[in-house]
Parts: structure tokens; C-alpha cells; sequence
């Protein structure tokens, strides 16, 4: 783990190497013990539904909708989804569940409605990835029924990204790119957030 230094306390946050892979059909990724589940949907047309049901806390299974149009990579997701465990295992979440947290985490800024109306679904999103904590396989293929879209692979997240919208959210300035990738800008203020 690399440690960055966030004013008083050092904090430790994972590599892109530490986070594995721990299903062949990498879906499923292992973060510290715990198993993020994630699908990547296109062509969605219930995304109104789901976001009420998410809102509404009804969904069940418990799952995180995000905006796939800004996720370029999966590993921004995970560093967010590291975040919201360290949050929950310090009893610091600042939103009402881990999978809100996940979103709130991945939008790089404090403001919470912001970020899960901005990161989140809006009822005319189509392109979703779906992520969730523990998942067991039938959770799985409950959360594959709830949405009316079709799966695609992760691989396909950064030919699918919107990077000037991307750019315009996360305030990624040329001269950075040139010496980091978008998904590891994304990561760098996920990790630095609470330290702004």
C-alpha cells in the first residue's frame, strides 16, 4: 500500500496491483476481504424505476447505480468502494448506506446531493454500472433482473467513457493528463478528497 500524508494521520490506500481479481469472469474483485460485485449495462430502459427504488431504499437487493458515462477504468471505482470500507468500519459513513456511500465516494467531492445526482442515475440514464458489496450469486442475478438493459464487459468502460464530461466534473486540466492517465486523475482525487 502507498501512504499518503492527509495533514495529521497518514492514510493507506491500495495500489491498482493490490486490488485482485477474484473470479475468472472478473465481475467480482476482492477489497480487504470484501467482494465488490460489478455489471456494466447499456440500453437501459427502467433506469426511472431504479432510481426510485434506490432512492426510496426499496431496492432489493441493495445495489449502487453510477453513471458509467463517467468511469473510465475500474479502478477509480475501486478505490472508491476501499473508501466507503474504511468509512464504515470507522462508523463514518456520511451518507445512509454503503452503496450511496460508494457513489458519494466516487464523485471526488464533498457535496453529497451533488455528487449522487451527478455520479448516480438519472431516470433517463442508459449506460449503468451496478456495483454491490457481498453479493452471494443470487443477489447476482436478482440485480441482473432488475435492470432492463444489456450487459457488456468492464473492458468496454474506457471506449464508452465521456471524457469531457469527465474532464468538466473532476476539474482534469490538460497539462495533467499529460502525465497521468484519466482514471488515475479521477483516483488521485477520490484519495485526496477529505484532505481538500
Amino acid at each position: 500500500m502507498e501512504a499518503t500524508n492527509l495533514g495529521h494521520c497518514a492514510y493507506y490506500f491500495p495500489t491498482r496491483d493490490q486490488f485482485i481479481q477474484s473470479t475468472q469472469d472478473m465481475k467480482s474483485f476482492n477489497i480487504n476481504g470484501t467482494t465488490l460485485s460489478i455489471s456494466l449495462f447499456i440500453d437501459v430502459t427502467n433506469s426511472k424505476e431504479l432510481l426510485e427504488s434506490m432512492q426510496a431504499g426499496t431496492s432489493d437487493p441493495e445495489v449502487a447505480f453510477l453513471n458509467a458515462l463517467l468511469i473510465p477504468d475500474i479502478f477509480p471505482v475501486l478505490a472508491a468502494a476501499h473508501k466507503t470500507l474504511v468509512a464504515k468500519s470507522r462508523d463514518s459513513l456520511t451518507t445512509r448506506t454503503l452503496h450511496s456511500e460508494l457513489i458519494y465516494n466516487y464523485s471526488g467531492t464533498k457535496h453529497i446531493t451533488e455528487s449522487l445526482k451527478r455520479c448516480g442515475i438519472s431516470d433517463c440514464t442508459t449506460y449503468i454500472l451496478a456495483a454491490q458489496f457481498d453479493a452471494t450469486p443470487d443477489e447476482i442475478k436478482a440485480i441482473e433482473k432488475l435492470i432492463s438493459g444489456q450487459e457488456i464487459d468492464l473492458k468496454e468502460l474506457e471506449g464508452r467513457a465521456n471524457q469531457s464530461q469527465i474532464l468538466k466534473h473532476y476539474k482534469i486540466s490538460a497539462p495533467e493528463l499529460g502525465i497521468s492517465s484519466l482514471a488515475d486523475a479521477i483516483t488521485c482525487r477520490i484519495a485526496a478528497r477529505d484532505a481538500l
